[in-house]
C-alpha cells in the first residue's frame, strides 16, 4: 500500500456526547468535505496496547469493539477519519434490511434503540453507535490512519499510524470497507468481477441487463449518428466483451444524500469546478424519455435508472489506491453527484417540470452540519474482498450450498450496481446491474472472515470477507456488517482464551456463544418478530 503524506496541522482533542475522542485534526472547525487531509503529527507518539485492535468505523467495526470489551478484553476503535459509523451513519437509513428477521444480537439492538430499521436520520444512528460505545468502554481514536503493519511471522504484532501513533494487539480485526488492514498484512484478495467459470457461478462477471438502463435508445456521440466526433463525458470507449467474462471493474459508488422539503433545507450547491457537459447524456435522454433520474423524497435518496447518482467507472481505482489518489477520486465524485443535482435544478436545458420538482428539495438542515448538509462517507460498495479457505459464491445465496459454520444470516438480494457505462450497436448501455432474489435467508461461513493460517493467524475480516462479487452484493449491506462484526470479536476472544489462531477456533463453543447472545445462524421462518 502506497501511502502519500503531508503534515501541516495541529493537535485538537474534542468530545461527542460524552464520549472522549482523541483526534488531530486540519482546523478547529474540521477539514470540510474531504476524504484525506494533513494531519498533525502524535506529540509525543503514543502506543495503545489492547486485546483486540478494531481498525475501521464502519458498523461492523463498532460492533467488534463493543462485543471485545462486554466479555472482558480490552479493546480500541481506530478512525481513518472524523465520520464515526459508515453509510449507517453516513446517509442510507434506507436500510437494506432483506428479511428482518434474519437480524439478531447487536444489530438488533442497534435499531431497536434507533427506533426502526428503515427511515431514521443520519444523526440519530452516530448518536447511538457513540452512546453504546461510550457504554462499553471503548477508546475511539479518530483520524488515525493505516502506514505500515508489523508482523512476526504470521502473527500482526502492531500497525503503525501515520501521525506515529502505533496500536498492539493480540486479535486485529479490519472493518474498513476497503480491506487496507488485510492488504497490509499481506493477505490474499480480489478486486473487481470474477469470472463465471472460476466458482462456477452465473451471474459473476460482465452482465447485460436491463435493470436500471437506459428504457429508450440514445446516441452516444457528441455529434448524434458521428462516431468521429467523440463520445460523449460518461462513456467510455472499452468493447463490450462477452457475458460472464470477469474483469477489474467495481460497481458505482455515490453519496446517499439525506433530502428535504422543508423550507429551511439547503439548495443544492453549484461545485467548484462544475461543467454542464458532464451531464449532456442526460439532457439527450430526457428528450427522449422525460422521467425523474433519481430518487426525490424526504430522506435517504439513492440511484436509480439509466442516468443518475451513480458515478458509474469512476470507482475502479479506490481499492488498491494511495490515500492521496482517493483524495482526488472522492472529490470527482462530489463534483459528479453535487453537478448533477445543480444541473437538474438550474440548467435551463432540464425540461422545466423537472427543475421545478428538484427544487423543491435539497439537503436536510441539522444533517452533517460539518460538510454542508452532504454527507461525508462514499458509498464503497466493494473494495477488496478476501480469498481465504472458504469463498461465499452465489450457491451460498441460492441455497444450493450451505455453510456448516455459519455466524450470521444474510438475505438481501444478490444486488450490484452498474460497473461500466458502454457503447453496444451504436447506443449508449450501461452494464454490470444484477439484481437477483435470494430464496431464503442463508449462513455465512465463519471462514470467510478468517484468513489462510500460513498468511495470517490474528486478524479477522468481517466486511471485506472471501466473497465473489456476486455473493458480496447480497451480503454487503450494514445490518450483515454489524452481525459479521460481533461475531467475529467473538471468535477473537475465543482465540485468546484457547490460544490458538483464529483459524482454529472450536466452532461448536463459538456457535454456542453466539446463540447465546442471539445471533441467528440458523434460517427459521420467524426467529423473530419484524
Amino acid at each position: 500500500m502506497q501511502i502519500a503524506v503531508t503534515i501541516v496541522a495541529f493537535a485538537l482533542a474534542f468530545s461527542v456526547c460524552g464520549l472522549a475522542i482523541a483526534a488531530e485534526t486540519a482546523s478547529p472547525s474540521g477539514p470540510g468535505l474531504r476524504y484525506y487531509y494533513p494531519v498533525a503529527p502524535a506529540d509525543p507518539p503514543q502506543v495503545f496496547d489492547v486485546d483486540v485492535c478494531v481498525y475501521g468505523d464502519t458498523p461492523g467495526g463498532i460492533a467488534a469493539a463493543i462485543q471485545a470489551r462486554r466479555l472482558g478484553r480490552t479493546s480500541a476503535l481506530f478512525c481513518f477519519g472524523r465520520h464515526i459509523g459508515g453509510m449507517t451513519a453516513g446517509g442510507l437509513s434506507a436500510t437494506d434490511v432483506g428479511n428482518a428477521k434474519a437480524i439478531g444480537g447487536m444489530a438488533r439492538e442497534f435499531y431497536d434503540r434507533v427506533g426502526m430499521m428503515r427511515g431514521f436520520r443520519p444523526s440519530k444512528a452516530r448518536e447511538t453507535f457513540l452512546a453504546m460505545l461510550k457504554e462499553a468502554g471503548v477508546p475511539v481514536h479518530l483520524e488515525h490512519r493505516l502506514a505500515k503493519v508489523i508482523k512476526d511471522g504470521p502473527r500482526i504484532t502492531e500497525i503503525a499510524f501515520e501521525n506515529g501513533n502505533r496500536a498492539r494487539a493480540r486479535i486485529f480485526v479490519d472493518a474498513t470497507y476497503e480491506g487496507d488492514l488485510l492488504a497490509g498484512a499481506g493477505v490474499s484478495y480480489h478486486v473487481g468481477r470474477e469470472s463465471n467459470d472460476m466458482y462456477q457461478e452465473t451471474l459473476n462477471g460482465k452482465q447485460f441487463r436491463n435493470t436500471h438502463n437506459f428504457v429508450v435508445p440514445v446516441d452516444p456521440y457528441k455529434v448524434e449518428g458521428d462516431p468521429s466526433s467523440g463520445l460523449l463525458w460518461g462513456i467510455s470507449d472499452e468493447a463490450p466483451g462477452k457475458a460472464g467474462e470477469g474483469d477489474r471493474h467495481v460497481q458505482a459508488y455515490n453519496f446517499r444524500m439525506f433530502l428535504s422539503s422543508a423550507e429551511d433545507r439547503i439548495p443544492f450547491p453549484r461545485p467548484p469546478g462544475y461543467d454542464p457537459a458532464r451531464y449532456a447524456l442526460l439532457v439527450r435522454y430526457l428528450a427522449r424519455h422525460p422521467h425523474v433520474p433519481f430518487q426525490l423524497r424526504e430522506g435517504d435518496s439513492n440511484n436509480t435508472g439509466g442516468f443518475s447518482t451513480d458515478y458509474i467507472g469512476g470507482s475502479d481505482a479506490w481499492p488498491e489506491a494511495d490515500y492521496a489518489t482517493r483524495e482526488r477520486i472522492f472529490q470527482d465524485h462530489v463534483n459528479y453527484q453535487q453537478g448533477l443535482m445543480f444541473f437538474a435544478a438550474n440548467d435551463p436545458s432540464v425540461p422545466a417540470d423537472l427543475r421545478q420538482k428538484v427544487s423543491r428539495f435539497g439537503l436536510a438542515a441539522g444533517e452533517f452540519t460539518a460538510t454542508g448538509g452532504w454527507p461525508p462517507q462514499l458509498y464503497v460498495r466493494e473494495g477488496r474482498r478476501m480469498v481465504s479457505d472458504y469463498v461465499m459464491t452465489e450457491h451460498n445465496c441460492l441455497g444450493k450450498v450451505v455453510a456448516e459454520d455459519g455466524i450470521g444470516l444474510a438475505s438481501y438480494n444478490m444486488d450490484s450496481h452498474n460497473c461500466r457505462r458502454i457503447v453496444i450497436d451504436g447506443k449508449v448501455r450501461n452494464e454490470g446491474d444484477v439484481q437477483v432474489k435470494c430464496p431464503q435467508p442463508y449462513p455465512i461461513s465463519y471462514r470467510s472472515i478468517v484468513p489462510r493460517e500460513k498468511q495470517c493467524t490474528n486478524l479477522l475480516v468481517p466486511v471485506c470477507l472471501s466473497s465473489t462479487h456476486i455473493a458480496y452484493g447480497s451480503i454487503r449491506m450494514e445490518p450483515v456488517f454489524m452481525i459479521l462484526g460481533q461475531s467475529a470479536a467473538t471468535a477473537g476472544v475465543l482465540a485468546l482464551e484457547s490460544n490458538v489462531p483464529v483459524q482454529r477456533v472450536d466452532y461448536a463453543k463459538l456457535k454456542q456463544r453466539l446463540v447465546a447472545m442471539g445471533q441467528i445462524l440458523q434460517w427459521n421462518p420467524s426467529p423473530l418478530s419484524p
